[in-house]
């Protein structure tokens, strides 16, 4: 609103927005259908086609692509199975040579101790023989000896000697204890 200033009073001036004026509403309306025609038109026959196309486009690019991952699902499921096919073969076969090598291992290990306790054996029966054979000998010798100690224990003791003869008895009773 415009003001007068020289009398100080207000006078309604023609300015102003234009959509509050009441004398512009039907022209206002009628360019509003227009536009709104021209705007539905252009999105019904141009734009809505378009974006039906790209997301019919979007729709069967995302099916292809689920289709192709189920089938790469499918090829790693199949891969993951000869692996572990392969893998349990695998620990089989390990399995079975492990034990084979320890049936061998244990097979020579029997057969060099069935050697070493044989060699062992005889080596103590001839140890046996030899420790009796020395022995015999000292125990020959210890009889001669105690009976040359005897006589001459007898000899001292007595101031005469002694009969051999029931000197070897005495000591032949005395080591038979």
């Amino acid at each position: 609103m415009a003001t007068n200033t020289s009398s100080g009073t207000q006078v309604p001036s023609k300015g102003g927005f234009p959509a509050f004026r009441v004398e512009t509403y039907g022209s206002q309306l009628l360019w509003l259908a227009i536009a709104f025609g021209l705007l539905y038109y252009l999105m019904s026959r141009h734009i809505a086609p378009r974006i039906g196309g790209i997301l019919e486009d979007r729709a069967s690019r995302i099916a292809s692509d689920l289709a192709a991952a189920q089938t790469m699902k499918a090829e790693a499921d199949a891969a993951t199975a000869s692996y572990e096919k392969s893998l349990a073969e695998a620990r089989a076969n390990a399995q079975a040579i492990a034990a084979e090598t320890k049936a061998k291992i244990t097979a020579e290990a029997d057969a060099e101790r069935k050697t070493l306790e044989a060699k062992l054996a005889a080596d103590l029966s001839t140890a046996e023989a030899t420790i009796a054979k020395a022995r015999e000998t000292a125990m020959g010798n210890v009889r001669s000896i105690a009976v040359d100690t005897a006589q001459a224990i007898v000899e001292r003791l007595a101031g005469a000697s002694a009969e051999a003869t029931r000197i070897e008895a005495a000591v032949d009773a005395a080591l038979k204890r």
